[in-house]
């Protein structure tokens, strides 16, 4: 049996979840990929109340949808995030409003409670990000020293350490998203992140194809190098459009503006080989869902999200039990 098809709910906290998992069924989805905003999961009451947990996953079964992960990565981001500025005060209570240590805080409890929560609905993964304290020194200018980004590498691992402590008395995985702005961007810094942690069973990725894509890093190569770290997949295409005018820096242009270096895009529609990466995955035994997180600044929504489960249907496979000439033995 292939691989069960979910959709990440983050794109989508507009929406109630009733509503959200009704247009999911029928749009053929097998599950969802809770998020922790919106009314779709709270996750101070999923983590002390095991009748809200009931009543969230009767939304999803009342649809037959199942639910493997949550995702909390508005909070991850301020537990290393260095300003936790103005930019993010949406991502937090708004008494934390202006205050970076107060948000940074409620980040670290609210991770410790997503475990929890996570524990309390019966699954085993929580997707997220990590923030950084050093992401603003990416460009060696002015100088940065090793020892700067050796602290900020300390610093990740002093502030998650502890959070993690909570995810294995739960039973429960947190699987980065590598991305911009993370601790961990790319191959390198991914491997260097596990390495900070002492490598614990705890954390690991939440592969998604398209961050690595935009940055020309090879998806399938980061899948090789981690096999025994990918607790999740996102399933996002992006496409490169450089112009001879841009970069893939963006240029300070939104998503969807003309002259962007790059843009993610519906998936099917962007420069990802998926069929490599299926076949990757085969070959490193995942057998988790492939979530949809859907992102098209130039394409109707739900068109997309319809698009996109037929997709991933189409796309993926098992792997082979035989070898195709095995007929030919004698």
């Amino acid at each position: 049996m292939a691989r069960k098809v979910t959709l990440f709910t983050g794109q989508w906290a507009d929406l109630p979840l009733t509503e959200l998992a009704r247009k999911a069924a029928g749009w053929e989805y097998d599950g969802l990929e809770l998020a922790c905003w919106g009314d779709h999961l709270e996750v101070d009451k999923a983590a002390s109340d095991k009748e809200y947990c009931t009543k969230q996953l009767a939304i999803l079964e009342k649809n037959n949808l199942e639910l493997f992960a949550i995702s909390n990565h508005l909070a991850g981001q301020l537990v290393c995030d260095l300003n936790n500025d103005s930019r993010s005060d949406m991502f937090a209570p708004p008494d934390c409003a202006g205050d970076a240590e107060k948000k940074r805080d409620w980040a670290v409890a609210a991770m410790k409670d997503t475990a929890r929560a996570a524990k309390n609905l019966g699954v085993k993964v929580v997707n997220g990000f990590t923030g950084s304290s050093i992401w603003h020194m990416l460009y060696s200018f002015p100088p940065v020293s090793t020892e700067m980004v050796d602290a900020g590498f300390a610093h990740f691992a002093k502030m998650w350490n502890p959070i993690l402590d909570v995810f294995d008395e739960c039973g429960v995985r947190f699987a980065l998203e590598v991305h911009p702005t993370e601790i961990a961007f790319d191959t390198i810094t991914a491997r260097r992140a596990l390495e900070a942690i002492g490598n614990r069973e705890a954390f690991g990725f939440n592969f998604d194809p398209s961050h690595l894509q935009w940055q020309m890093v090879d998806p399938v190569l980061f899948l090789k190098e981690f096999s025994n770290r990918i607790y999740h997949v996102h399933m996002k295409d992006a496409a490169l459009q450089l112009d001879g005018r841009s970069g893939i820096l963006s240029s300070h242009l939104d998503f969807g503006k003309p002259g962007r270096g790059w843009d993610f895009r519906s998936l099917g529609h962007g420069d990802v080989n998926f069929e490599e990466i299926i076949r990757t995955l085969n070959q490193i035994g995942y057998k988790g869902p492939l979530s949809v997180e859907w992102e098209d600044s130039g394409m109707n929504r739900e068109h997309g999200a319809a698009e996109a489960c037929q997709f991933v249907k189409n796309v993926d496979f098992e792997p082979s039990v035989v070898a195709f000439d095995a007929a030919f033995d004698k």
